[in-house]
């Protein structure tokens, strides 16, 4: 994987430039539209997009859906980062997240803090100038120039034995979602599993300390609020080299207390990273939309916080009444398949 593949549908020729500057001392080969699409099974690859008024590239859209064309399987291997440029304030995060699922479901996966965006003036920089005192053009470019050193340089190697932890905010009388989380759990083998339910009562959302307050509290291996995320969910996220996400599908969205655990896992991220840790999740809804909540969890836990997406990271089914999840045709072995390939893709 020596070479950089770089997608870059329907650019500028002042994005082109700025691309080219950033990859010069690479070996690239550069794919600009779909009638020359190549094989792109065991790639390092790099979406740089330009994106319209409308937060729309619609040629990067034929190229990905002839890579679906081609079967689940067309980026096998594959792993891939973004660079993201939009002429208005909206759009790179979720163009981002919606590419990223998209591309996953294909099997291709992305390291921890996959993106750089640029918004409209380079606007969103401008917390970046306040500790780096450089222009935004200059922040812009040396932000994207570690984005692919990094990258190109990212090896992951398969974990033995893993500590998985799994979180969950649902109640094992009625959720479809713990449901079919038992039969993953069933078939996996050879790793420490715990479980952690997070609980009415046992967590408060983020306070929103200054970064200040935060790092001084993070420091000192705690939290403003303390309490048992800070003594025991945070130390469990510390150790565990996989992090399963149970996540039923509340109106299109995270659960409320499930999101409160990502918000409060600032304190935790100011004092490690999180590159060499991957997370899976599992999602059921009631009608529709488990692809909604994929995409927070990638833009949440990937974009934001770093942690590592393995391919094909989210097990998702439709499931309404109780229990009939158990209804769902082939979901034993698609559990056991899911299982087993969660054992495939924990890696540092």
């Amino acid at each position: 994987m020596n070479t950089l593949y770089i997608v870059m549908p329907s650019a500028s020729q002042e994005f082109k430039s700025f691309i080219h500057s950033l990859t010069d001392d690479l070996n690239t080969i550069f794919i600009e539209e779909e009638s020359n699409l190549p094989d792109l099974k065991n790639k390092k690859i790099l979406f740089a997009l330009e994106l319209d008024d409308c937060g729309f590239n619609n040629t990067l859209f034929s190229i990905i859906s002839k890579l679906y064309k081609r079967g689940k399987d067309s980026l096998n291997n594959s792993s891939a980062i973004l660079i993201v440029q939009s002429p208005n304030e909206l759009y790179t995060k979720s163009l981002s997240q919606n590419i990223i699922f998209l591309l996953n479901q294909i099997g291709c996966s992305f390291i921890g803090h996959p993106l750089v965006e640029a918004t409209k003036d380079l606007n969103n920089f401008m917390t970046w100038k306040k500790r780096l005192n450089l222009e935004l053009d200059n922040i812009y470019f040396q932000r994207s120039k570690k984005l692919i050193k990094n990258f190109m340089k990212k090896h992951y190697e398969r974990i033995e034995n893993p500590n998985i932890l799994a979180l969950h905010a649902s109640s094992y009388e009625t959720s479809n979602t713990l449901m079919l989380w038992n039969m993953v759990k069933e078939n996996l083998t050879n790793c420490t599993i715990n479980e952690f339910h997070v609980e009415n009562g046992t967590i408060t959302d983020c306070k929103g300390c200054s970064y200040i307050a935060c790092k001084h509290y993070s420091e000192n291996d705690s939290c403003f609020y303390g309490g048992t995320i800070t003594k025991e969910l945070l130390p469990s996220i510390k150790k565990a080299d996989c992090i399963i996400w149970i996540c039923p599908n509340y109106n299109d969205a995270i659960s409320a207390k499930l999101m409160a655990v990502i918000n409060r896992l600032t304190v935790l991220y100011r004092k490690m990273k999180f590159y060499d840790k991957s997370i899976f999740s599992i999602i059921v809804s009631g009608n529709s939309g488990s692809d909604s909540v994929v995409k927070q969890l990638i833009g949440a836990l990937n974009i934001n916080k770093g942690f590592h997406i393995p391919p094909n990271f989210s097990l998702m089914a439709t499931a309404n009444d109780p229990k009939s999840i158990l209804n769902v045709g082939d979901i034993d072995s698609k559990a056991k398949e899911f299982a087993d390939h969660i054992m495939d893709n924990i890696k540092k």
